[in-house]
């Protein structure tokens, strides 16, 4: 088998419909020769659903990142699919949620039970996660990639959500620190805006694609996906051995411009 993940054995999160970055990273791994693994939350007949329009079947396993017991499981349902010995070679954390009241201006008045809840589900859960499949990537080493949107600067309406991508950015260089001796690589791969179902959740999603039509000196389109998978694969593959702790932006060239 040829490709740039050929034999490697991915999980997958994230995958809600087919314009998430998750759906496409799945998809291009598969293409470079990747066995997926896909987790889904709550609307779990919809993932599996989505999960046909890869080019390979996969396996969906139920996971809720606020559920201990789903987590200390995880690495023996992701077994069941894989086999015993098999383990894993990468882990796509597309993960994120903050309460309406965390969102849209409301900053000030946010009370700290949506904040944590922004905070956890959003960041910690990238440490959960990686621990959680500690057991299935230990023996091999391997490549852990979260999703990011910018948290250099305060973005209009994105309030909370903006303080649990900082906290994600902190979580990922940490990690990195602390599984490195394991051959562990943690990066992140911080996107432009995309139309996708998380997008339709963000009050002012619209503010920040105008931001981009204006200033990504590369352009920017709102409706593709596959910039941001290519990176997540690319960085999944055995071409960056040495990056850890690392952001990659793929947002057009929006991070580097100024006034």
């Amino acid at each position: 088998m040829s490709g740039l993940l050929a034999g490697k054995r991915l999980l997958v999160t994230g995958v809600l419909t087919d314009a998430s970055i998750a759906f496409h990273a799945a998809r291009l791994a598969q293409t470079e020769g990747a066995e997926v693994v896909l987790t889904g939350f709550g609307r779990m007949s919809l993932v599996e659903r989505i999960s046909r329009r890869l080019p390979k079947p996969v396996p969906v396993i139920e996971l809720d990142v606020q559920n201990q017991e789903q987590l200390d499981t995880l690495a023996a349902r992701v077994t069941e699919h894989l086999g015993e010995g098999i383990g894993l070679d990468g882990v796509v954390h597309s993960i994120a949620f903050a309460p309406q009241d965390a969102l849209g201006g409301n900053f000030l008045n946010t009370g700290w039970e949506s904040v944590a809840t922004a905070v956890e589900v959003s960041a910690y859960s990238l440490k959960s996660l990686t621990m959680a499949l500690l057991p299935l990537l230990e023996p091999r080493g391997g490549s852990v990639v979260g999703l990011d949107f910018d948290a250099q600067v305060a973005w209009p309406k994105y309030d909370w959500m903006g303080v649990a991508k900082a906290a994600l950015e902190a979580t990922s260089r940490y990690l990195g620190r602390d599984l490195a001796d394991r051959n562990i690589r943690v990066n992140l791969v911080s996107a432009g805006p995309l139309k996708s179902m998380a997008a339709k959740s963000i009050p002012g999603f619209e503010e920040l694609a105008d931001i981009w039509d204006s200033r990504a000196p590369l352009g920017w389109d709102v409706a593709d996906p596959e910039p941001a998978a290519r990176a997540i694969v690319a960085l999944l593959s055995d071409w960056f051995p040495k990056t850890t702790g690392e952001i990659v932006h793929v947002d057009g060239g929006v991070h580097m411009m100024g006034a």
